[in-house]
Parts: structure tokens; C-alpha cells; sequence
């Protein structure tokens, strides 16, 4: 093998074990850029990451020259604008390659154009050419775009290094999915560690206005809302009246005309239902209720589909018989963004503990579950799970017991979502997680860690007893797909397994390698993957 052609190979190894350390997002991205740089020797690498709050592209991260630097950090391209870029007439084996004259580049806002002549080779590169690689999720959606230039070869890119190009671009784009995931994730545990809280300080309070304040204050604190308040019937006139706020002065919205339940009726309806609570455009909004009604505007507000845009959000706040008692309305979400469904589901467990004045003691132990397990498929999540091995390993090499952590994904995930949809995709992690638990003679050694990724710690095992577990878990699968389970028959898993302290002392370690072994037992197809021993 030629040494041009083990540089990009290693370009990938590189960006395959960055992905693996788990770094911050920046630092991660920036080593992406200068590994392409270097690998496959292009002289400037940008990365343009969607920021879905503005429907544009940010450029975050540039390897290269000061020039290029300058030109490029920074600035913003929308998204209609990366349309004509990302062309099917541009479009080279997954990634986009725009010869020059092709498009106006002046009209596409700032671009860094290197200097150099025209070469008359039909083959070199020219400097208003231009080099793109789209980084996708899992549901194939726009997460960034890699964009390349001035190749020191002076050569247009081959097939095969577009090929290694793409590769290490859709690397980079699981690191940027789970970045996002796993703010979203803190975000959620946040909210319910703030619920938590929230409970304890409320049991036995007097006062009906203080627990109010305190809700206010969890949903703002919690969940990123800055503008926050709690509004309960007056059953005397039906107005809906402010009692306790977050960010907005309580005298000020008093001071305004209060909508009636009979003007708040026509929002509340199931066209705008999402995970308990009623999500409304303003246009929608101001079409069902009086138009002398005095809304605050919203001010953290963005642009395209997934941007907060003066919205409506509303949680009915309901007795034991369903009777409206009052509603939370929040406002300006810090990030510009529509709420995701694990952030409105917070907010009605607010809305639950505003109704109840107290939260009960069957939610409280919900609470407590959730702050431990996954709400999806009820299984141990990762925070549980990092706690569990660091207690366990410590434990093995203590009384010199073995221990053994087995890790597992869903193989062809994607294209199941694809599919059947996300409904499907969900139910499939739940039937999985379902046979994974009762194919352990504990439940609670079953983590889902993430995404389609579950792990299993097997005290005192060895590696027939890993074996056997993943075995059960194939047969159980395929009675279930034989029986009529849903979504089970397009779907199978890969394992790997690896034992403290044989193939690792630590943690860290461990994981890391049990989760290589998962990878190249998906990589060889052959569905369970021990630690290669010399």
C-alpha cells in the first residue's frame, strides 16, 4: 500500500478514535479539520454547523491560513443558499464538488478565494472551484457541512478520496449528534433533578402564592424559559389571573385585560396538543382569541422551522375531576428554539405539581425513577450506568472477582426509522430493551446509555456466560418476530464483550474496549465481539 494511499486511512483511524474520546464539541471539531488537513492534504478545512434556531449555517471552525480565518469564522450562510450548493448537479459520490463558474459566489455572501493561477489541465484544481461534504444524523438531516480547499496536490479530488473524505465526515457527524444529544439529555436531567428539588421544598408550604413562585421559578431555572407565569381561575368572573411569575413582573401582566376561559378554550384544542400542553403560532393564536387581548411579545425569537417565532405555549394546570384550574404560560426560550418532547413533558410535570400544591408521593418515586432511568424504554441510563461500572470495577479488582460489560446496538437503526418512522424506531428500543432485561437474571444490570446503544454488567462472568446472555437475547428476538412482534424482524444487534481486570483495570478502559468489540463485530458482521488477547 502507497504511502498517499495509508495517509488517509489514517485520517480516518484518527477521526474514529477523537469520536471515541468523547471530547467537547469545539476541540473535537477542530481536530477533525486539521486531521483532514493534514491526511488528505488540503491547505484550508472549514466546518459549517446548522444552527437551527437562525436556519442557517455558522461557520465554527477553520483550518488554514490567517486569510482563510478572517474570511470565513464566523460568518453565516442560510440554508436556501447551501440549497444550490448541495445541487444534484454538483453531487459526486456524497459529496458536492462546484467547479468553477458555476455559481455566483458574490451572491452567496463571504467566501475565502485562494490565490493562484488558472491551470489549463483539465484535471487541476482551480481557486474558485470549491469542495463540500454534507454531515447527516441518523435521520438523514443537514447537521453541518465540511467544506475543503486549495488541495496541495494542485489536483482535483480522485473518487477515492472523496470516498475517505465523506467517511470521515460522517464520523465527524455522529460526534456533533451526540454532542447535541447529550446537551439535550443534561437539559432533561436538570429539569428533573429541579423537580426534585422543587418537591422537597413545597411539601408542607402554606402558602399557595410562595409554591406558585417556586414553580415559576424551576420552569425558568430548569428549562430555559426566561419568561414564566402561573395564572389560576377566578371563579367569581372566569378571568384567568396572574398569581406568580419568572422574568415578567407579576403587577405589570395584572395590570393588562385577563383572557376568560371561555376566550382560552378555543387554544386549548387537540390540533396543538404536544405531550400535555397546547403549542400554537401566533398566527394561529390571535385567530382563536379576542383581538383586544394584550399578549406579551416574544423577544427571543428566530427563523425556520424548528425556531421559536412569537409562539404560544400553554399548559393547563387541572384538578382531580379535570377542571380547569388555571394555565402556565412561558415565553422566550433562551436557545430560540420549539421545545423538544422530553422539554414539554418537564413542563407538564411542573404543571402537575402546580395543580397538586404538592406533588404526591407516587410522583415523587416517579421522579426519583426518572432521574435514574431512561423515560423510553425504563431501563438504567447512562448517568446510573458510568455510577454502576465505577462501583463495579472497584469492586472486581478488590476481591479479585471478574467482571464482564457487554455493549450493544441496534444494526440498521437508521434505516428501520427510515422506514416505518420514528414511532416504529421507538417501539423497536423499547421491545429490545424489554427482551435485554428479561434475559439477565437481574434487570438492573440493563443500561441504555444512549441512543440505540445499551450496555450489560455481568458479575463473577466469563465469556460463556456472556455467550449464553446473548444468545437468549437473539432467541427471545426471534420468537417475538416469529409471534408477530411489531418491527423486531427488521431489526438485529451487535454485541461486544469485554472483563475487568483481564482485559482492563479501569472504567474508562473497559468501556472503551467492550465498545471497540461491538464495533468490529458490526464491521465483520459476525453479531458478538471479545477483546483481541495476544
Amino acid at each position: 500500500m502507497s504511502l498517499p494511499t495509508i495517509s488517509p486511512l489514517r485520517g480516518l483511524v484518527e477521526v474514529t478514535r477523537l469520536l471515541r474520546a468523547r471530547e467537547d464539541l469545539p476541540a473535537l471539531l477542530d481536530a477533525v479539520a486539521r486531521t483532514i488537513g493534514e491526511s488528505l492534504g488540503f491547505r484550508t478545512v472549514a466546518v459549517n454547523l446548522y444552527r437551527p434556531e437562525w436556519d442557517d449555517f455558522e461557520v465554527t471552525t477553520v483550518y488554514g491560513n490567517e486569510e482563510a480565518r478572517s474570511a470565513l469564522l464566523g460568518h453565516a450562510l442560510p440554508g436556501e443558499d447551501w440549497t444550490i450548493l448541495l445541487g444534484e448537479r454538483f453531487e459526486r459520490r456524497g459529496a458536492y464538488v462546484v467547479l468553477s463558474g458555476s455559481v455566483d459566489w458574490d451572491s452567496l455572501g463571504p467566501s475565502y478565494v485562494p490565490e493562484g493561477g488558472r491551470s489549463c489541465h483539465p484535471a487541476a484544481w482551480d481557486p474558485e472551484d470549491a469542495l463540500f461534504v454534507p454531515m447527516r444524523d441518523h435521520r438523514g438531516s443537514l447537521l453541518g457541512i465540511v467544506s475543503v480547499d486549495e488541495p496541495i496536490s494542485g489536483q482535483r479530488p480522485s473518487d477515492d478520496e472523496l470516498d475517505i473524505l465523506v467517511s470521515i465526515a460522517d464520523h465527524a457527524a455522529l460526534a456533533v449528534e451526540a454532542a447535541r444529544e447529550s446537551a439535550e439529555s443534561a437539559r432533561h436531567q436538570r429539569a428533573l433533578e429541579e423537580l426534585l428539588t422543587l418537591s422537597s421544598r413545597i411539601t408542607g408550604e402554606p402558602s399557595n402564592t410562595e409554591i406558585l413562585r417556586q414553580v415559576c421559578s424551576g420552569i425558568r431555572d430548569a428549562l430555559d424559559f426566561r419568561n414564566v407565569c402561573v395564572a389560576l381561575v377566578d371563579p367569581q368572573t372566569g378571568a384567568v389571573v396572574p398569581q406568580a411569575t419568572a422574568g415578567w413582573r407579576l403587577e405589570e401582566l395584572r395590570q393588562q385585560v385577563q383572557v376568560t376561559v371561555a376566550e382560552l378554550e378555543p387554544l386549548l384544542d387537540d390540533p396543538f396538543l404536544r405531550e400535555g400542553c397546547y403549542l400554537l403560532t401566533n398566527g394561529e393564536a390571535r385567530s382563536r382569541i379576542t383581538s383586544g387581548v394584550d399578549v406579551y411579545p416574544s423577544q427571543l425569537n428566530g427563523r425556520g422551522p424548528w425556531a421559536w417565532n412569537r409562539h404560544w405555549l400553554i399548559v393547563p394546570v387541572a384538578g382531580g375531576d379535570g377542571t380547569l384550574l388555571g394555565i402556565i404560560w412561558v415565553d422566550n426560550p433562551q436557545d430560540r428554539l420549539l421545545p423538544s418532547p422530553d422539554r414539554l413533558q418537564a413542563l407538564r410535570i411542573f404543571a402537575n405539581a402546580a395543580a397538586a400544591a404538592l406533588v404526591s408521593g407516587r410522583q415523587l418515586s416517579e421522579l426519583r425513577f426518572l432521574a435514574h432511568h431512561d423515560p423510553l424504554t425504563r431501563l438504567l441510563n447512562r448517568r446510573a450506568f458510568m455510577t454502576r461500572l465505577d462501583g463495579e470495577v472497584a469492586r472486581a479488582q478488590r476481591y479479585g472477582r471478574p467482571l464482564g460489560l457487554v455493549i450493544s446496538d441496534l444494526d440498521r437503526f437508521k434505516q428501520l426509522n427510515d422506514r416505518h418512522g420514528h414511532a416504529a424506531g421507538d417501539e423497536a428500543l423499547v421491545a429490545f430493551a424489554n427482551v435485554l432485561a428479561e434475559s439477565l437474571r437481574k434487570p438492573d444490570d440493563a443500561f441504555r446509555i444512549g441512543g440505540d446503544e445499551f450496555a450489560v454488567l455481568l458479575s463473577e462472568a466469563t465469556e460463556d456466560d456472556a455467550r449464553s446472555v446473548v444468545e437468549r437475547v437473539r432467541a427471545q428476538l426471534a420468537e417475538r418476530s416469529a409471534g408477530g412482534a411489531r418491527w423486531l424482524g427488521d431489526i438485529t444487534a451487535s454485541f461486544g464483550y469485554a472483563t475487568c481486570p483481564e482485559d482492563a483495570t479501569d472504567p474508562k478502559t473497559l468501556f472503551r474496549l467492550a465498545d471497540e468489540a461491538q464495533y468490529e463485530a458490526k464491521r465483520s458482521g459476525s453479531g458478538l465481539g471479545f477483546v483481541a488477547r495476544a
